[in-house]
């Protein structure tokens, strides 16, 4: 009967250490977790339509939310004028669109920019592992 009894407080200890790491993203969460998803997208997009003259000259979108540059690279990407006939691009501007409003309005007061560096964008750093 005691094993029963530790057995039962350990699994409740357990679900409720689960429960603590299950809390709801932050705004700021959310933008990082975003922009990686969007850097990423835009990656797979460049692998999978390999070729495709439109999806070529896409600017690129290598995102940093740290980044104050991240906005107008944003704003340039979603107002590309090119590619509306791709589907995945649509998607990408969307989640881009997404972004952009994300960090100009909720996140406007929770974001502190660390850099103002446009060129940082243009040649992204891989992280070491």
């Amino acid at each position: 009967l005691d094993t029963m009894k530790m057995l039962l407080s350990l699994i409740a200890l357990l679900s409720a250490a689960q429960l603590a790491r299950a809390a709801p993203p932050t705004c700021y969460s959310r933008a990082l977790s975003l922009s990686k998803e969007i850097t990423e997208s835009f990656k797979e997009l460049q692998t999978s339509k390999a070729g495709d003259s439109c999806v070529e000259t896409l600017p690129r979108l290598y995102l940093d939310i740290h980044n104050y540059c991240v906005l107008a690279k944003l704003r340039d990407f979603v107002a590309y004028p090119r590619c509306d006939t791709v589907l995945e691009v649509n998607e990408l501007k969307e989640k881009a669109r997404s972004l952009y409003t994300i960090l100009i309005s909720y996140c406007r007061r929770d974001l502190v920019f660390l850099t103002d560096d446009c060129n940082a964008l243009e040649i992204p750093i891989e992280p070491s592992i």
